[in-house]
């Protein structure tokens, strides 16, 4: 499996800036290159096509960077397009790779990776010193042949440069599932997913995945506005930007953190029930022609599924666990998996007005998904009447609780923060 470990660069910045600078112009020229050859004459270049043209534009070039890592520089274009042309095909609408990079990250492909004494020795252009890297002592005893990547990374946030080592550690996925068992997940704005096995049904409550996109938008929104009174260009707007884009990457970082977190904890659930297939219900066009109110689109924007199903995707192949196509699970939180009738939820218990059948809503969804992956149609698998939460993160004792559906059909619903129950003979969910 490949593995990613990330460390601190202490080379000098102004060298670093240099080496970046240069990623920065050959991705750039190959950008401008492409597009104008497609202008005149109509023909859309190969990467390969591309990659001789620009060498020959750089034949009097005083180069920096190690061959290989141009060619990096100039196959990160054309990866680019690749990327918009699949997300074009499936019906997004995205722009092709416009905008040219005055820095880009510098890449050494394995060719350039040397290791000496505990140094990994980075390749530069003919006639320049290569660059010696201190490894940590985690890395210190692998082999040459397993470094397969380094990047250097400029870290908005932290403001500094960092090493990104792609290592081989040489373990590989199990050639049987690590179970017989099926679980389906649901994912959601307010709890990022629920698993259920039919079983049992475990909520991953994490409130500060939540509270972190909340401030985000707010400190956002307090930034622009600031910067809209500001001539654009002016140093009092430059120094704006410079605090937006900090800021935003290290709202970033957190909710990566808070994500990888949350995504470990599904897997961690699947692998101490014997999960062998996981199946993640289908969310991607949520907000497909729709128009909500504000606080509804903020909230829809800024929600990343796609992230956090991709996390739980390669964690779950490294524990042998499969992940078929993502499943429809349209109306998968309005039907009744008692009755079949279709009631649309205005909180987070779902009560069936027609039979009295009670649940957390977020358990109803993942027992449908299950039960249409299953049998082809809902109704088919009844959730539990305990859901257990649990958070990804926190003190031992509070990693997972229970809160038991004794609930009553005559029970009213309250117009609380979270959609909750409060009333005799409900039982409300703990606030984690």
């Amino acid at each position: 499996m490949l593995r990613v470990h990330v460390f601190s660069c202490k080379w000098p910045k102004d060298e670093a800036d240099a080496l970046n600078r240069e990623s920065g112009r050959i991705y750039s020229r190959v950008l401008v290159n492409h597009y104008r050859v497609y202008r005149h004459s109509d023909h859309w270049l190969s990467c390969y096509a591309a990659k001789k043209l620009d060498d020959f534009y750089r034949v009097d070039d005083s180069p920096l960077l190690h061959s290989h890592s141009i060619d990096a520089a100039q196959e990160g274009f054309y990866r680019a397009l690749k990327t918009a042309q699949v997300n074009r095909r499936n019906g997004i609408e995205v722009r092709y790779p416009y905008q040219r990079k005055r820095y880009r990250t510098t890449i050494w492909k394995e060719s350039g990776i040397r290791v000496r004494d505990g140094f990994l020795l980075l390749s530069r252009a003919k006639g320049l010193e290569p660059i010696c890297v201190p490894l940590p002592s985690l890395l210190t005893p692998w082999p040459e042949e397993a470094f397969r990547e380094a990047r250097l990374v400029w870290n908005r946030a932290a403001r500094h440069y960092e090493w990104h080592l792609v290592v081989e550690d040489g373990t590989l996925p199990p050639d049987e599932p690590s179970g017989d068992g099926v679980a389906a997940i649901d994912l959601g704005e307010i709890h990022p997913v629920t698993i259920s096995d039919g079983q049992e049904t475990i909520v991953i409550s994490a409130r500060a995945l939540r509270a972190n996109r909340q401030y985000t938008a707010q400190r956002l929104s307090e930034i622009q506005r600031q910067q809209g009174v500001k001539v654009k260009g002016s140093r009092a707007w430059r120094r704006l930007q410079r605090r937006k884009n900090r800021f935003l990457a290290q709202q970033k970082r957190r909710a990566r953190d808070i994500e990888h977190k949350v995504s470990r904890a599904v897997v961690d659930v699947a692998v101490e029930r014997s999960i062998g297939t996981l199946v993640i219900g289908d969310v991607r066009d949520v907000a497909d022609g729709k128009r909500l109110n504000r606080v509804g689109q903020q909230k829809i924007s800024s929600w990343s599924h796609g992230r956090q199903r991709q996390y739980i995707e390669y964690k779950a192949e490294a524990e042998g666990i499969e992940i078929p196509d993502v499943m429809d699970e349209a109306y998968s939180t309005q039907t009744c998996p008692q009755c079949g009738e279709r009631h649309k939820p205005t909180g987070r218990v779902y009560i069936c007005p027609a039979c009295g059948f009670v649940s957390h809503r977020d358990a109803v969804g993942s027992a449908n998904i299950l039960s249409r992956y299953v049998y082809g149609d809902v109704g088919h698998v009844v959730p539990p009447s305990t859901v257990k939460y649990r958070q990804p993160f926190g003190r031992a004792d509070e990693h997972e609780t229970e809160w038991p559906f004794t609930l009553q059909r005559e029970g009213k619903r309250s117009p609380l923060d979270t959609g909750q129950v409060a009333s005799a003979g409900v039982a409300s969910p703990p606030r984690l």
